[in-house]
């Protein structure tokens, strides 16, 4: 990997100030400092900064438990963003697996290896995802077949793939999709005569929440985890 990216990678730099850095003879490699940014760095080498070394770059794997009220975007001028809850260098290498709405809950996963982002929001994977929705009104015993059967939504030319609804205590509901269209879950409950008032994701594939992250906390997805998609 050439120098410039992968201290980029390792520190909250811009490749455009690593190369000034470089420049300035500040990064070195074995202790000699390079003068290219194209030097190429290699797994056994020790790469320093201001005589800092620095941990080689890998992929990183988060879960977040989103508050509501935070975007599932990078930047944005009106709202906070998710990545802002994260104590990460390099944050602007990081992506959002999938999104979720300003004003819902629950399990979001980040990560910067683009493959592994794929293969969970590939539609040709169907990589399940399970929500708890609060409802206006009970859940109607027709739901479970018209979600089964698949439901031809509004401004759609073809039905949503089948889906499972359960009807739980209190206008709640569980509800797990295989496919990820504009507001799904709330557009499908709408479809059935109902109204989303509150919706938290619970599961992602085989990833499930974290229980001892309150909202807003995250935490590294461990090796079992990652392996599961």
């Amino acid at each position: 990997m050439r120098i410039d990216r992968w201290v980029s990678q390792a520190t909250d730099l811009s490749r455009k100030a690593v190369q000034a850095a470089i420049k300035a003879g500040r990064v070195c490699v074995d202790g000699k400092p390079v003068n290219s940014p194209a030097f190429p760095v290699r797994a056994e080498d020790q790469v320093s900064l201001d005589g800092e070394h620095l941990k080689a770059p890998g992929a990183r794997y988060f879960m977040l438990h989103k508050p509501a009220g935070y975007l599932c975007a990078t930047v944005d001028a009106h709202h906070p963003v998710v990545l802002d809850l994260l104590d990460e260098p390099n944050k602007h290498g990081l992506q959002i697996v999938g999104r979720l709405d300003l004003d819902t809950t629950g399990l979001l996963l980040i990560t910067d290896d683009g493959r592994w982002n794929h293969r969970i929001t590939s539609p040709r994977r169907a990589c399940e995802k399970t929500y708890l929705a609060s409802l206006a009104e009970p859940l109607s015993e027709s739901a479970p077949a018209l979600f089964k059967a698949g439901i031809l939504l509004k401004n759609e030319t073809h039905p949503t793939r089948p889906a499972e609804v359960q009807s739980l205590p209190n206008n709640q509901c569980r509800i797990t999709i295989s496919e990820g269209r504009y507001h799904q879950v709330k557009r499908m409950l709408g479809a059935v005569n109902n109204r989303v008032t509150a919706l938290h994701r619970e599961r992602i594939g085989a990833i499930a929440l974290d229980p001892q992250l309150a909202e807003g906390q995250y935490r590294p997805l461990t090796p079992e985890e990652i392996a599961a998609v």
